[in-house]
C-alpha cells in the first residue's frame, strides 16, 4: 500500500458506521486546513508584485468568467491562474487593482454583490464585507461600480501593468477608462500613457514555489500516486479506457481533490502513441500497454504523473525493452535535476540515453552522434522531457533568459517525462515494436540538495509493477 501523507486521513472502508466516516470526514477537513495557502501569503505575493513596479504605477487583472458548454449549462468555473495566485479569490466575474501609494489603499477588488434571491440559484457569495475581511484587501466594490471607480483608480498614473495577451474586450475597457481621463485633462485629469504587460512579473513570481505551496504539491501528488496504483491494480483485459479514468477520478474526489489538473490520458495498445490522446473511448486488449498521464488540482495545484503498465499484468520481452530504455533515461534525467544545471539539461541527458536504446535494440541505425544531430530519433521521440508545474500543468516561468536556457533554482519544480512511441504503422521496424508507447513522469522539486521526486508512491520498475497488478506486491491504497 502507498503510505497516505501524514497531513492527511485515510478515506472509510465501505460499510463503516456513520459515525466513523463523520470523524473521518472531520479529519480530512482539519487536515486539508493544514496545507490551504494562508491569506497572508497572498497579501505578500501582491506586495512583491507592486514593489518590482515604477514609480506611479497601477497594475489591472481581472478574473475568468463563466464559460457556457451548450446552452444555459456551464462549464464548472475554474478562476483565472494569475488572478487566483494573486488573491486566493476563486469566484467568478472579480477584477483585482492594485494600486501602490494611492491614499484608499493598495489593492481593491471588485465582485459580485450579496443577493440573497440570485444565491438561491447559483450558490454562496463572498461579497465586499468578507472579501476585505478574510482576503486582505484594502477596499471591496461590486462589479457593477467597475467602469466608475476605474478611472478614477488610474487617474494620475505613469504606467498601466495589465495583461496583454489578445483580450479585445480588455484593452477595450482599459482603453475606454483612460479615455475617459482625457476627456477630462482640462479638470486636471492624467491617463497613463505608458502600457506595459503584467503577466511576466507574475510569471516570474509564479516560478518559485514557497513553502506553502510545496506542501499543497506534495499532498496533490500523493493523492496522484496513490490514484495510479489503485488503477493498476484494478486494470484488466476488456475494461473500456474510460472505465480506467473513472477510477482516478472516484480516487481524486474521494481524497480530497475537486477535480483533474487536466483532461486524463488512457491509451491502451497503439492510442498510446497518440501524444494527446483523450478520447478514452476503446477497450483494453490483453497484451497490450495502457499508458495513463493523470493528475489530480488541489487547492488550485496540479499533479501530473504518467505511467505505462501492461494490461494483463505482465510485460511482454519487446514491451519491456523498450519499458527498461524509457525508465533509464528518466533516471538519467531526474539526476540532472540540480541548482545550477540549466533547465534543459534533463532533456540532454535523457535524450542520450533514449537514442543509445534505440540503437541497441535496432529500431535506429548509425552512431550517438549521428542520430541526435540527424533528429532521426524523432520518429519516437518527438516531445521535450520537463515543463514547469504550479498552479499550471504547463506552468508559467520561462526557460530561456537572453536566449540561453536558465539555470535550475531552488523552489523551481518541474516534470521529468521521456517517452518511446512506436507508430502501428510503421513499416520500417518489425512488427513486433509496432503500435507501443510509453512514457513515465514524475513531479520534481529542485532543493539545495538534489532532486525531490514528490510522485515516488506509484512504482515504476518492471518488478514492481508487475508484483502490484498480479497482487505480489503491497496492497491497494485507498
Amino acid at each position: 500500500m502507498t503510505q497516505v501523507s501524514s497531513t492527511r486521513q485515510k478515506l472509510p472502508q465501505a460499510g463503516a458506521s456513520l459515525t466513523e466516516k463523520a470523524l473521518i470526514n472531520r479529519n480530512i477537513t482539519a487536515a486539508k486546513e493544514t496545507y490551504a495557502i494562508p491569506a497572508e501569503e497572498y497579501a505578500q505575493r501582491r506586495q512583491r508584485l507592486m514593489d518590482q513596479l515604477p514609480e506611479g504605477s497601477v497594475a489591472v487583472l481581472p478574473g475568468a468568467e463563466i464559460r457556457y458548454r451548450n446552452n444555459d449549462a456551464d462549464y464548472a468555473f475554474r478562476q483565472n491562474s494569475d488572478f487566483y495566485y494573486l488573491t486566493g479569490f476563486a469566484e467568478e466575474d472579480a477584477w483585482l487593482i492594485l494600486t501602490p501609494g494611492h491614499q484608499d489603499g493598495d489593492s481593491h477588488l471588485f465582485s459580485l454583490p450579496k443577493d440573497r434571491a440570485q444565491e438561491v440559484w447559483t450558490g454562496f457569495r463572498i461579497g465586499q464585507d468578507a472579501a476585505k475581511k478574510d482576503y486582505g484587501i484594502s477596499e471591496a466594490y461590486t462589479l457593477g461600480q467597475l467602469d466608475t471607480r476605474l478611472p478614477e483608480l488610474l487617474n494620475g498614473a505613469q504606467h498601466l501593468f495589465y495583461p496583454m495577451q489578445g483580450d479585445d474586450a480588455l484593452s477595450r475597457r482599459i482603453n475606454d477608462g483612460c479615455q475617459q481621463l482625457r476627456q477630462k485633462a482640462r479638470m486636471g485629469a492624467i491617463a497613463p500613457e505608458q502600457q506595459h504587460n503584467l503577466l511576466p512579473l507574475i510569471h516570474e513570481m509564479r516560478l518559485f514555489k514557497s513553502d506553502a505551496e510545496l506542501e499543497v504539491m506534495r499532498v496533490a501528488a500523493d493523492i496522484s500516486a496513490e490514484a495510479h496504483s489503485r488503477a493498476m491494480r484494478v486494470c484488466e483485459p476488456g475494461m473500456m479506457e474510460y472505465q480506467l479514468e473513472a477510477e482516478y477520478l472516484y480516487h481524486f474526489m474521494r481524497s480530497g481533490s475537486r477535480a483533474p489538473a487536466y483532461n486524463t490520458i488512457v491509451g491502451g495498445g497503439a492510442n498510446a502513441c497518440i501524444l494527446h490522446y483523450v478520447e478514452n473511448s476503446q477497450p483494453l486488449q490483453a497484451g497490450d500497454l495502457v499508458l495513463v498521464d493523470a493528475g489530480c488540482e488541489l487547492e488550485h495545484y496540479a499533479a501530473d504523473i504518467t505511467r505505462t503498465f501492461p494490461i494483463s499484468g505482465k510485460f511482454n520481452p519487446e514491451q519491456a525493452a523498450l519499458y527498461q530504455v524509457v525508465l533509464e533515461a528518466q533516471y538519467a534525467a531526474i539526476d540532472q535535476v540540480q541548482v545550477g544545471l540549466d533547465c534543459h539539461a534533463p532533456h540532454r541527458a535523457a535524450l542520450n540515453v533514449l537514442c543509445q536504446g534505440l540503437l541497441d535494440l535496432g529500431l535506429l541505425t548509425g552512431t550517438l552522434d549521428e542520430v541526435i544531430e540527424s533528429e532521426s530519433y524523432r520518429r519516437f521521440f518527438m516531445h521535450g522531457t520537463s515543463h514547469w508545474l504550479g498552479i499550471d500543468v504547463h506552468d508559467a516561468g520561462r526557460y530561456k533568459i537572453d536566449g540561453q536556457s536558465r539555470p535550475l533554482e531552488a523552489g523551481m519544480v518541474l516534470t521529468v517525462e521521456p517517452g518511446l512511441y512506436v507508430a502501428h504503422d510503421d513499416d520500417t521496424v518489425d512488427a513486433h515494436w509496432r503500435g507501443i508507447g510509453i512514457r513515465i513522469e514524475d513531479n520534481v522539486i529542485v532543493t539545495e540538495s538534489g532532486p525531490e521526486v514528490i510522485t515516488s508512491g506509484v512504482p515504476k520498475n518492471i518488478a514492481e509493477i508487475e508484483a502490484l497488478m498480479t497482487g505480489q506486491g503491497v496492497g491497494l491504497a485507498v
